[in-house]
């Protein structure tokens, strides 16, 4: 790759330039994936940011930007190098194969637009992802969590936490999809569903629960600031948009004063949302709706969950085992 890029004088000085159209390239995609593919934000920066490092490593390795033409020279050798350096920088497994799986979408974005044909990388096998199943909580511990006790009917940070949290455990939402609504979308009283836009744009109604709904008409009535219809329904300390690291660090907090797990996290939540149903004798193709799932096989893995607790259920209470 080295040897492919030398130049001297103005031939280098306009090597050093062409690093222009390969940034140009990238920004295209990315507004492909965008408005034609209907991305999910966290989809978009989790993939710009894999196209970015595999162009600093690039720069890393030419001494200079790289352009399309070094990018259509790269052969399986290099892109095995790359994820070797990703692994040593201490990605897991997964975020390998999602930097895979954005460079494959990349590249073969490229080839359908006529500027690089290059697909080597298809000769490199994707990293292996160990296979995990959800780990929710118990039904008495989930009810602990987004149960805030005294505090939330004095402190309206503490009400408002907890609303957010049965909005996931209640609602099986996403922790974006939660902090997404917007004021006019409150879920109170009258509003027994709630039409949410997932992953990919695509949309669901889920219904929302009346002990749902108690709780946030709780978080408007203590709210200190004025929420606009179309601005957002949940706000941080200053009246912005709440941020989900402080959804996180209230997890975090719960965690420690109910002795709960690290896997008790906000997205356990959503988790514990489809064990519990399925553990009830909910359809699982009903539960996919409800989350949201674009294919079954997605929901599937709490059919592992609930097989699991099954099988400890058993261990523990058959007089022979």
């Amino acid at each position: 790759m080295r040897a492919a890029a030398t130049g001297e004088g103005a031939g280098g000085e306009a090597a050093a330039a062409t690093g222009e159209d390969l940034a140009a390239a990238a920004a295209a995609w990315a507004d492909h994936l965008a408005h034609e593919r209907g991305a999910a934000d966290n989809t978009l920066e989790a993939y710009g940011r894999d196209v970015r490092q595999l162009l600093a490593w690039m720069e890393g390795d030419l001494g200079r930007p790289a352009g399309l033409a070094d990018l259509a020279r790269l052969d399986a050798k290099h892109f095995r190098a790359f994820m070797a350096a990703r692994r040593r920088a201490g990605l897991s497994g997964r975020s390998l194969a999602r930097t895979m799986s954005a460079l494959r979408s990349f590249l073969r974005w490229l080839e359908a637009q006529e500027i690089v044909l290059n697909l080597s990388i298809l000769q490199v096998a994707m990293p292996k992802v160990p296979h995990g199943i959800p780990k929710p909580l118990t039904v008495e511990k989930a009810a602990e969590v987004v149960d805030g006790g005294a505090a939330v009917e004095l402190d309206w940070v503490a009400a408002r936490d907890a609303a957010v949290l049965l909005l996931l455990y209640g609602c099986g939402l996403r922790i974006s999809e939660a902090l997404g609504l917007r004021r006019r979308d409150a879920p109170v009283a009258g509003r027994d569903s709630l039409r949410i836009a997932g992953k990919g744009g695509k949309e669901r109604l889920v219904p929302v629960l009346p002990v749902v709904q108690s709780a946030v008409a709780r978080y408007l009535a203590l709210c200190p600031y004025r929420l606009a219809g179309d601005g957002p329904l949940f706000v941080g300390a200053k009246g912005g948009e709440l941020s989900p690291r402080i959804v996180q660090l209230a997890m975090a907090r719960l965690r420690g004063e109910l002795g709960l797990p690290d896997t008790a996290t906000p997205h356990a939540l959503r988790h514990s949302f489809a064990t519990h149903l399925l553990a009830a004798g909910a359809d699982l193709r009903q539960i996919q709706e409800l989350l949201g799932h674009a294919s079954l096989s997605t929901t599937q893995v709490y059919t592992e969950v609930d097989r699991a607790h099954l099988l400890a259920v058993y261990d523990k209470a058959h007089p022979r085992a």
